[in-house]
């Protein structure tokens, strides 16, 4: 099974978006799936000797998750949690150039390590910059609205 995966690799949707093809796939399954899952939640599959094997409701529901993604159209990418990223990595899931993402890692915004001569970001900091980044974005657009409300009341 590992060998499978290793060699879904190269062509894998961490790389590039979905072809139609692979999006129509996707949305298929992902109505399968979730008609497939049972009264608690579990996907309920076919097992070996017609065993059914009940996969937990909160895998259940990352599987359906994910190729609800792809179905969207969007490239999808699996960080476990405790990672440790690669610039390109990290700005990715920042939707930020990597030039931009340095020039955050050198202000100290967040925090990385050296490995050689390359940074390594954690996962967990990579998403709390992005939290706390969202947080501010929200902030600044809710001060927007109240000063359009304002000047609309004037």
């Amino acid at each position: 099974m590992a060998a499978a995966i290793e060699r879904a690799k190269p062509d894998a949707l961490d790389h590039r978006l979905p072809t139609p093809e692979e999006i129509d796939s996707a949305a298929h399954a992902a109505a399968a799936l979730a008609n497939s899952l049972d009264a608690n939640g579990a996907l309920v599959v076919a097992g070996t000797e017609d065993n059914e094997l009940h996969i937990a409701p909160a895998i259940s529901g990352l599987m359906i998750d994910l190729l609800t993604k792809v179905a969207s159209g969007n490239m999808v990418t699996l960080v476990p949690t405790g990672a440790d990223l690669t610039t390109t990595q990290a700005a990715s899931m920042l939707n930020v150039s990597r030039p931009f993402l340095t020039k955050l890692l050198k202000r100290g915004d967040i925090d990385h390590f050296m490995v050689g001569t390359h940074r390594r970001i954690k996962f967990e900091d990579v998403m709390a910059y992005k939290a706390k980044r969202d947080e501010e974005q929200s902030g600044a657009l809710d001060e927007l609205a109240a000063l359009g409300q304002e000047i609309d009341a004037d």
